[in-house]
């Protein structure tokens, strides 16, 4: 842990050690992973609030059967621990998100690649694999972050190409209000109390008291990057984007998940040949968290479908 400064092994939950990628332009991704490295290759995209730790229900008892690689996008901790002059700077952007996340795979070295996304990461994972099809080799979104279009809009079209012209998915008017509310707690310093306010809002009331320590030492530290995304809204999904999925694609949802979520998946599965949805009954948005062993029996199944 040489790259990281200030780094508590008790921070890591248990995870090994993280490593680091380093990309053409300099910019530094802090990556762990597990299990064998000549199996099966799934890289985990995490959501909002989030980073490679928030996949330690998978990374552990999904390598016994595969090598499980969970990265932390720029922004997200540890990249605030790295060593000074350690990398580059660069701006908060899900699109940008979408290319890091492919460089990060190329670097692997392995091919295409297992992807799993859940909510913004979910987002970045579905234009991860209509941008960069030759890298994804089966897609799994969970709860994936986004409006749906418009029906007739091809708002997402242009992102295919990476050229940043889609429309942007913004909130219903009370949501955004509620999640202004959260962000200018945070910047108030308030942490505890916007963090709880956000977290309540994409999950259901009464999730953030209940949430274990280590979910909300998490999201404590990557409070920040909650007001980074509110400037950075995610794009619609729309059919024409959606049909530009050619890999073996798995939508999950929890049956309490809030409506937004459910809407997106309910919308990708009409779009998306040959995709398949799994309904987490008992779950709502942390379903990966929460029904673990439903959520990784699901991926499994994606997994021995492609090998088929």
């Amino acid at each position: 842990m040489s790259e990281f400064v200030g780094l508590d092994p008790s921070q890591l939950f248990g995870l090994p050690a993280p490593h680091v990628a380093t990309l053409d332009d300099g910019l530094h991704v802090p990556f762990t992973q597990t299990g064998h490295e000549h199996r099966e290759v799934i890289v985990f995209v995490h959501g909002s609030l989030c980073d490679f730790r928030y996949w330690k229900p998978q990374l552990g008892p999904l390598a016994r059967m595969y090598r499980c690689v969970a990265p932390s996008l720029s922004h997200y901790w540890p990249s605030g621990l790295m060593a000074a002059g350690d990398g580059r700077a660069t701006a908060f952007s899900w699109d940008a998100h979408v290319d890091e996340v492919a460089e990060f795979i190329e670097r692997l070295d392995v091919g295409p690649v297992h992807v799993v996304g859940h909510s913004r990461g979910g987002s970045v994972a579905f234009h991860l694999a209509g941008r960069y099809p030759e890298r994804v080799k089966s897609l799994v979104l969970a709860d994936p972050g986004g409006a749906v279009a418009s029906e007739g809009s091809d708002a997402g079209s242009d992102f295919a190409s990476g050229s940043g012209s889609s429309s942007r998915a913004m909130p219903a008017a009370p949501t955004n209000a509620l999640r202004g509310k959260a962000a200018e707690l945070i910047a108030a310093g308030d942490v505890d109390a916007g963090l709880e306010l956000f977290v309540d809002s994409v999950s259901r009331p009464g999730f953030w008291a209940r949430s274990p320590k280590e979910f909300r030492a998490m999201a404590s530290d990557n409070a920040r990057t909650l007001l980074l995304q509110f400037r950075d809204p995610l794009p619609s999904f729309d059919a024409r984007a959606a049909r530009r999925i050619e890999c073996p694609t798995l939508l999950i949802d929890g049956a309490n998940s809030p409506r937004m979520f459910r809407d997106a998946v309910g919308a990708l599965e009409g779009w998306i040949d040959g995709v398949q949805r799994i309904t987490i009954e008992g779950a709502s948005h942390g379903m990966s968290v929460t029904h673990a062993g439903v959520f990784n029996r699901a991926l499994m199944k994606v997994i021995d479908r492609v090998r088929e």
